[in-house]
């Protein structure tokens, strides 16, 4: 009797081992995917350098998107602290890119944009490609924040454009297909700990 019972829990062991061996070899089994959010239209905007940056310049790669402005004492300063802390993680991945747009075009110059920049990254070398401080258009920053990022007040979504404005905390996470995938709110440390960890997923294909 002894016998058996060893023998059946044995096998019982074996079958079901063998069965979550045969799950996890199937392609994605296991793997939580993130949500396919919206579409990122073209753009054109103007960096801290001057230079002209378009959807070519994140071509294949994974970026986070948010929206500040360089006089905000509020909760800028805190959102970009912890932008840092991404910034700091990925750097160096050439694959991984940030884009920060002002929400007052109007007096966010390139001079502003570039003394603001040296704030967070200071003289790394590698920034350029990295992190982009972003002024242009104000219909087009607050197009891109309504309708590509998903990030503005949704009340805002009718009032005329020159009359708004977007003070939001959130920031948005596009894959190397420029498609949302995540909103996180740009105050919380568990939520850029998440932010982080999405990054990770979309970089390394997870």
């Amino acid at each position: 009797m002894k016998k058996k019972i060893i023998f059946y829990s044995a096998f019982i062991v074996l079958l079901v081992a063998g069965f979550l061996l045969a799950l996890s070899t199937i392609k994605g089994y296991f793997k939580v995917e993130l949500p396919k959010m919206g579409y990122v239209q073209d753009f054109e905007f103007t960096d801290q350098n001057g230079n002209t940056v378009t959807q070519d310049n994140v071509d294949n790669k994974v970026y986070v998107a948010e929206y500040f402005f360089t006089t905000c004492t509020g909760i800028c300063p805190k959102m970009n602290a912890n932008m840092k802390l991404v910034y700091d993680k990925f750097k160096d991945s050439a694959n991984f890119a940030i884009l920060s747009h002002t929400s007052m075009p109007e007096t966010d110059s390139v001079p502003l944009m570039k003394a603001y920049e040296a704030n967070y990254v200071g003289k790394d070398p590698n920034n350029p490609a990295k992190w982009y401080f972003l002024t242009g258009d104000k219909h087009q920053l607050y197009k891109m924040a309504r309708e590509s990022y998903l990030i503005d007040d949704p009340t805002n979504n009718s009032e005329n454009v020159d009359d708004s404005f977007i003070h939001t905390q959130f920031f948005a996470l596009v894959d190397q297909e420029r498609r949302v995938r995540g909103i996180y709110d740009g105050l919380k440390k568990d939520e850029i700990k998440l932010l982080e960890k999405d990054i990770t997923k979309l970089l390394t294909g997870e």
